[in-house]
């Protein structure tokens, strides 16, 4: 890819004026020591944290965990030290019917299953995309992106969509959790080494003049060593299990052998293809009412790519807030550490008066944030319930994949000025969107880079 020219340097700029200089240094001293406030800031954040000082006490005392609206009370689920939470949220969404068909109050599906095929499927799409890429300098942006993360844990909507329809589903006894699933850094360190040389021999083979085929033969084997890996970390998938419960009246049933993808075609009461993805991305370059998509986003060769509906933002609260009046669940994804305090388990847009501490506008608008690398999804979670005042949301309640020891419970309170701000993508019924909308979907989507920030991935 054709790189710009270094910018030349403004010849009206002297070195003088262009360097820091002692006197400059000093004028900043001084104009911090003259400062009251600036003295009183720095003995308060040299005693405690800066979040400590800067929460606002004000907006903390005006959260309450009560909502108009409410979906779910159950207990919650755990990704641990692992990048999980889109596979957690997706599960968490699913587990809602599925635990009202079988009669019980609390029923997890294995979230350690959709990891172990996670990570297979991704090895593959990471390979195929070495592959693709095989003619481009290793210094190539695309290249060097591929070759950043070959193993990460996060993901999208349309990937968890993916992974459900190609393997299904099991109950979390039929693989439980292990320690590499509850911590997946030191399995993704070495998964990582694998594919990173694994690329390495691909380039260097066709380099050398080697054919598909004798490319592909590499890629196998490859495969063969990640499958082995993940089986030594996670455990070896079921291809069937003994399937029996009983309910919460005591009743006992007993099904009998099954596969996963019978098991979910048996329990899963929603149609995960009816589902899109609806994202807010206020950029001036991303036409709302258009379709995009990224390169090389995904996990699952093979299957629909990674396509995002962009609207705006109060379309984006309507479809939400709808779906969970109507009794529905709602996968979302956002930036959850802006703005967050995640003991207390809240969210606003002014938690925080970091302006205050430091006497500086930090304010940008969603678009520059995330023109300018301040923002973007990191994480995946459930919206289960809404306070609704006059047909507008003023809080969510959010659940969480963090455990019951923050917030109420696991379960956070998201103010609606959060939202505006910090929450990027839902995943909503497609019946839901205007008619005008349901029709874009079937334009074909804008293809953003692999590096654009709506390619980040939740965990």
């Amino acid at each position: 890819m054709h790189q710009p020219a270094p910018r030349p340097h403004d010849s009206t700029l002297s070195e003088q004026q262009a360097r820091l200089t002692d006197e400059d240094l000093a004028r900043y001293a001084k104009e911090f020591t003259t400062s009251p406030q600036n003295r009183l800031m720095q003995n308060a954040v040299a005693q405690r944290p800066v979040t400590d000082v800067a929460l606002d006490r004000g907006v903390v005392t005006s959260i309450d965990t009560t909502v108009s609206h409410r979906l779910t009370d159950r207990k919650v689920s755990d990704q641990k030290k692992s990048g999980r939470c889109w596979l957690f949220a997706g599960l968490n969404l699913l587990r809602t019917g599925t635990a009202a068909r079988l009669g019980v109050k609390d029923f997890e599906f294995s979230q350690n299953h959709l990891l172990f095929w996670d990570k297979m499927e991704k090895a593959n799409h990471f390979l195929e995309s070495v592959l693709d890429t095989r003619d481009r300098d290793v210094d190539d942006r695309t290249v060097a992106h591929l070759l950043s993360t070959p193993s990460e844990d996060g993901g999208q909507w349309n990937m968890f969509v993916a992974l459900v329809e190609k393997h299904g589903l099991v109950p979390l006894s039929a693989m439980p959790e292990t320690e590499s699933s509850s911590h997946t850094a030191p399995m993704n360190e070495v998964l990582s080494q694998v594919l990173r040389k694994a690329a390495r021999d691909l380039r260097t083979l066709a380099d050398g003049g080697a054919d598909l085929e004798r490319l592909r033969e590499h890629k196998e084997s490859t495969l063969e060593a990640v499958h082995r890996l993940l089986s030594i970390h996670l455990g070896t998938p079921p291809q069937e299990f003994f399937w029996q419960w009983s309910d919460d009246e005591k009743n006992f049933h007993r099904d009998g052998v099954l596969t996963p993808r019978q098991f979910a075609e048996r329990y899963l009461t929603v149609q995960l293809e009816d589902y899109v993805c609806v994202v807010h991305d206020p950029r001036p370059s991303s036409e709302p009412g258009r379709t995009y998509t990224v390169e090389y986003l995904g996990n699952v060769v093979g299957a629909p790519p990674v396509v995002y509906l962009n609207v705006g933002i109060d379309l984006l609260r309507t479809l939400a807030m709808d779906t969970i009046v109507g009794g529905e669940p709602v996968w979302f994804g956002c930036d959850t550490g802006k703005m967050s305090h995640s003991e207390l388990g809240v969210w606003d847009a002014a938690l925080y008066d970091y302006d205050g501490v430091y006497a500086t506008d930090l304010s940008m608008p969603k678009a520059d944030r995330l023109v300018y690398h301040d923002t973007l999804m990191t994480h995946a979670m459930l919206f289960v319930g809404v306070d609704v005042l006059d047909g507008a949301p003023r809080k969510w309640r959010v659940e969480n994949s963090w455990g019951d020891t923050r917030g109420d419970k696991g379960l956070f309170t998201m103010n609606d000025s959060w939202f505006g701000e910090y929450v990027f993508e839902i995943a909503v019924r497609r019946d839901a969107l205007p008619a005008d909308l349901r029709g874009a979907l079937d334009a074909a989507p804008v293809v953003l880079p692999a590096w654009d920030p709506m390619g980040a991935l939740a965990r």
